[in-house]
């Protein structure tokens, strides 16, 4: 394994602002963009709270307040160091692929409530053909990301 490129920590910090910013622009929540980018840049993916606090120049409470979100919708895991009590915070290995995969669940969620919403308002309603439509989206893009993801596998290996 490579070691970490320690001699330029203003490049990589550069790196991570830049990053937490594309995904603000997104919808992602500053500081959790910041810590997912911190974590993403590390050489192990896994840093503890007092490292992410030192790098990103926060709080304890800022640096808990975004692994909770982060750790809420998957995108990082807490782990205990090996004979330490200190917490690791880890990006999974296959972070996107995990995170897209686990998007399916509320794809097909909403495809079942929309599809309720147009019984509910009639399906020869201007609202009605609507959600229809939305749901019929959401049921493609199961259907795609399925196909997208063993790809994403297969392309994968060749890396």
């Amino acid at each position: 394994m490579t070691e970490p490129r320690d001699e330029n920590p203003a490049e990589v910090m550069t790196f991570v602002e830049r990053f937490a910013a594309e995904m603000v622009e997104a919808g992602m929540q500053r500081m959790a963009a910041r810590v997912f980018s911190a974590l993403l840049a590390s050489e192990d993916g896994a840093l503890s709270s007092a490292e992410l606090g030192e790098r990103l120049q926060v709080s304890p409470a800022a640096v808990s307040g975004a692994v909770r979100y982060l750790a809420q919708v998957g995108m990082v895991h807490r782990e205990r160091e090996p004979g330490s009590r200190r917490e690791l915070y880890r990006v999974h290995s296959d972070q996107w692929y995990e995170t897209f995969t686990s998007r399916s669940s509320y794809l097909s969620r909403w495809e079942t409530t929309l599809r309720s919403g147009v019984h509910t308002v009639g399906e020869d309603t201007g609202a009605g053909r609507r959600l229809a439509e939305t749901a019929a989206f959401f049921e493609f893009l199961q259907h795609e990301l399925t196909g997208m993801m063993d790809r994403w596998r297969e392309y994968k290996t060749t890396l």
